[in-house]
Order: structure tokens, then sequence, then C-alpha cells
């Protein structure tokens, strides 16, 4: 199963028919441009493609997009806060895109690196990946692809802030914190990838 957002609005990608309002059986590369649109475009809040043959039916849904790859962390420290930045208005856990020749996990703590100013991390092991689409400024959908690590800063430096990348803030936050200040003012594939971390302990 493929869990995509659009929009904030949930694509499920599955073998079977989800519990959803809105479904569509599979029946070609057409199925899937009308589930992007409705999402785009309607106030259709989520929607499942569903179809026998997922491997098809995801290869189909790339080939849609140009496909951004990217990776980031879900850092603790020894107090088991999680690590996140703030930027345009929203808490993000510190990602960005795999550069040429980099492993994903390289690409992770080089850009929790980059944008917390945190060098002594340890990746524990990966999470899952996340998916979302976007428009560029050119008109180009892109379909973005991050790999998220469990890692957790074995230093004491103090987080500063990549404003040159438009970070404003970086801050540790409790679980409480998280559901209260987090939760409310995040993207929905920062909450899928939150609540597995929670699962992985």
């Amino acid at each position: 199963m493929y869990k995509v957002f659009v929009n904030e609005k949930k694509l499920t990608l599955s073998k079977y028919p989800e519990e959803m309002e809105k479904k569509l059986r599979f029946e070609g590369f057409a199925t899937l441009e009308i589930a992007v649109d409705l999402l785009e475009n309607t106030s259709c809040p989520e929607l499942n493609v569903y179809g026998e043959n997922i491997d098809d039916i995801w290869e189909d849904f790339t080939h849609i997009f140009k496909v951004v790859e990217a990776a980031g962390g879900v850092v603790s420290n020894k107090n088991g806060e999680v690590l996140f930045i703030h930027r345009l208005g929203k808490w993000d856990l510190p990602k960005g895109k795999i550069e040429k020749g980099e492993s994903e996990q390289q690409a992770a703590i080089r850009e929790v690196g980059e944008e917390t100013g945190l060098q002594n991390l340890m990746v524990e092991k990966f999470l899952n990946n996340t998916f979302h689409i976007y428009t560029e400024r050119n008109g180009d959908k892109i379909l973005k692809t991050t790999y998220w690590f469990k890692m957790t800063s074995v230093g004491d430096e103090v987080p500063k802030p990549q404003t040159e990348e438009g970070i404003s803030q970086v801050s540790w936050k409790n679980e409480q914190q998280i559901r209260d200040e987090v939760f409310p003012s995040t993207f929905e594939n920062i909450k899928l990838i939150l609540n597995e971390y929670w699962e992985s302990f």
C-alpha cells in the first residue's frame, strides 16, 4: 500500500478497496490522472485507487510525475525529545534533496547537519518513506519521495537554524509538545512518520 499526499489530502493506492468515501478501481493510467485531479480540484478529502497488481499501479503512477528524492531524520536527544525546524509558518523535520553519488543515509545526515547545525549524529535505522505531490512554478508536477531515518544526537551542540534556507527556528519537543504545538501546524506526511517513529519503540 502507498499513501501519497496531494494538497495535504490522502491518496491511497492499495490492492483491495479501503474504507473511504471515494474509491476507484484501477483501469489504467487514466484512473490515476482522474484521482489526482479530483484531489487537486474538488472538495474530495481522500481517495483510494485499488487494483490487483499494486506494483504496476505504482509504476504507472510514478510515470505521471518528475520524481525527486530526498532524505531526512527524526532526531532525538538523550531526553527523548525530537528535533524540529520551523519554516514558512510550519513545523517540519529536517530533510533535503539527495545529491548525485550520495546514499539516502548520507543525504539524511548531511541535510540534518546543514539545517540544524548538529554534526554528532548516529543513525539507528531506516523508518519509512513518505510521498507527496506538488507543482513547481514552471508547471512541472513533482512526486517527492522522502527517506526517513531514526537518528540520535550524541553531542552537546546547541542547534542553530539555517536561516539562508528560510528556517527561523530549531527546537527540541517532547511528545506532549509535539501533539499540542507541532501537529496543528505541520504536514500530513510528517504526522505519518512521527506516528511510525513512536510505533518503532
